[in-house]
């Protein structure tokens, strides 16, 4: 009989967040992420979900007294350990944050910064990833003819889909978002949701963490609830919306709190 259980791309084991070794501000979580998937990480406001994201690309690392405990497995490998090369590891799992987060260089420096840092020098490659990671990020007919431009001139919707193809730029396949829309417009916010359910169809797996439960439903098969440091339930979107097993998440959903 053939095994068609699907290997994640990454992977969390028991991963804890501790701040001087005292204070746990995540408990234990236990999640899987595979390609081509998109998983929303809900919950009230200091709930541990965007320190849990974070933990996903070893961010947590930077901050001082911070101790990430567990095993994160990308592709099997525990990458959760001084050995791993975070530079490294950020080409394949990268990260969009909260408020768009572009370079004060041109659209076209910006999108191009990665791939150069990292040694990719010929034009026709570099000419074909710029255009490539703008059009999947749903953002190429509006600056293919600014590209000289200033990034900063942009329009918030824009600079935030612009920090995505910065991101699609490395070919990564995983992509975390930090709530990419809470400082857009409506229309801006649709792009950028197409822009994830793209990225999904193309094989990528997203990790979202949002506070808009609409947005959850629209861009994520998965959803994981987050309440008090404490992943509290994970199930199929559609599912967990509509019958709750967990009374905490019911009342999230309803509005009681959050």
């Amino acid at each position: 009989m053939s095994d068609d259980r699907v290997t994640p791309v990454l992977e969390t084991r028991g991963c804890t967040v501790s701040y001087d070794l005292t204070h746990e501000a995540l408990h234990p979580v236990d999640l899987s992420f595979e390609q081509g998937g998109t998983t929303a990480l809900i919950g009230p406001s200091g709930c541990g979900k965007s320190t849990f994201l974070r933990c996903l690309n070893l961010m947590n690392r930077e901050i001082p007294r911070c101790r990430v405990g567990g095993d994160i497995l990308y592709h099997g490998e525990n990458v959760n350990s001084t050995d791993v090369d975070t530079f490294e590891l950020r080409k394949s799992i990268g990260m969009v944050f909260q408020q768009p987060t572009p370079f004060r260089k041109s659209i076209r420096e910006n999108v191009l910064f990665a791939p150069k840092r990292h040694g990719v020098t010929d034009k026709a490659v570099l000419d074909e990833l710029l255009e490539t990671s703008l059009r999947r990020a749903a953002i190429w007919d509006e600056v293919k003819d600014k590209l000289s431009r200033s990034a900063l001139a942009l329009s918030g919707g824009q600079q935030q889909r612009l920090c995505i193809a910065r991101t699609l730029a490395m070919r990564p396949d995983v992509v975390l978002l930090d709530e990419p829309c809470s400082a857009l417009d409506p229309i801006s916010t649709f792009s950028v949701e197409e822009t994830i359910r793209d990225m999904a169809a193309d094989g990528i797996c997203v990790v979202i963490v949002t506070h808009n439960m609409e947005q959850a439903a629209r861009v994520s098969d998965r959803t994981a609830f987050f309440y008090m440091g404490q992943m509290v339930e994970c199930g199929p979107t559609e599912r967990l919306f509509a019958s709750p097993a967990d009374s905490r998440l019911e009342d999230y959903l309803t509005g009681r709190f959050g």
